[in-house]
């Protein structure tokens, strides 16, 4: 039972790692298991190999907590085969109601991962507002041009999956404004693009690895910090998520709007205030609470068994 409810966590991150502006890192600190995920994957080292090698199999399960990964990982890619399409068909026809959803969400997260703080002190509280206006800050930057060379396609690679366990920050998000969402997420996926998709591998997974030390060493030493940093990262993301946008497009240095395949290049979405107290800000309030109370229950069911 409790393998299986790893693999329900990893769709959540997976649904999560799909969406631009969603942060699997925020999923899995919200559902209990962003520490356990940084020490397994930083166990896979010199000494994890060894074990493998030499055909310790059941040392080498223990060493890196094997089975969690697998129940975790499974849920990921499940949720990337079989729900792509449908939040596909979601954000086509309902984006209002789908970001209203993912805002109440991750806006009830904020308290529910700042309330595990236990000391509240003066460099907390101003980690907490450097991390808020990091996450606002990038929420902002204009989108750079689309890059296939294999150095920067590696560098795509270690800083989106970096982006992915980090929460409040999304590794999708972060490859749009390195230009390269449309090339990597999109076209070299359907097109099983080789020649993309190594280099982005090779950066992911040894990012990962390695910057699964560094935020594991962090959070061990600096652990109030570390939450409230954080927990900024987690509330300057709501700008990526509020539901009502306006569409800003590329421009040429002329600023003639730039065309690719027949359609016009999305440079970013603006966030506005919708114009009255329509039918559809009715129901995405509605989705909002929905989001809020998907949290709050989460949190209420973890607070009953850890009783």
């Amino acid at each position: 039972m409790n393998y299986f409810i790893y693999l329900l966590k990893g769709i959540a991150v997976g649904v999560a790692n799909i969406i631009p502006g969603v942060s699997g890192g925020t999923i899995a600190l919200i559902t209990g298991i962003f520490e356990r995920l940084i020490n397994s994957i930083k166990s896979f080292g010199l000494g994890a190999a060894r074990l493998l090698f030499t055909g310790k199999f059941k040392e080498f399960a223990k060493k890196t907590d094997f089975a969690f990964l697998v129940s975790l990982f499974a849920g990921v890619i499940l949720a990337i085969v079989l729900l792509a399409k449908l939040f596909d068909f979601l954000f086509t026809n309902y984006p209002v109601y789908i970001w209203a959803y993912f805002f109440g969400l991750v806006l009830a997260s904020v308290y529910f991962v700042g309330k595990t703080i236990e000391k509240v002190n003066s460099s907390v509280v101003v980690i907490f507002i450097i991390g808020t206006l990091t996450a606002i800050g990038l929420s902002l930057v204009n989108p750079a041009a689309e890059n296939s060379s294999f150095f920067y396609l590696i560098i795509c690679g270690v800083v989106a999956v970096c982006s992915m366990i980090l929460p409040g920050l999304s590794g999708s998000f972060v490859l749009i404004l390195m230009g390269n969402y449309q090339l990597v997420a999109i076209d070299a996926i359907n097109n099983k693009d080789l020649d993309i998709l190594l280099p982005v591998l090779i950066g992911a997974v040894g990012g990962l690895i390695a910057f699964s030390h560094i935020l594991s060493w962090v959070f061990k030493r600096y652990k109030n910090q570390t939450i409230a940093i954080l927990t900024g990262f987690i509330l300057g993301s709501l700008n990526v998520l509020w539901p009502w946008k306006e569409v800003e497009y590329l421009q040429d240095s002329m600023g003639n709007i730039i065309i690719k395949e027949g359609e016009a290049v999305i440079a970013k979405y603006i966030s506005v205030i919708p114009d009255g107290f329509s039918t559809e800000v009715i129901f995405a309030i509605f989705f909002m609470l929905i989001g809020i109370a998907s949290i709050t229950t989460i949190e209420l069911l973890a607070s009953k068994k850890s009783n």
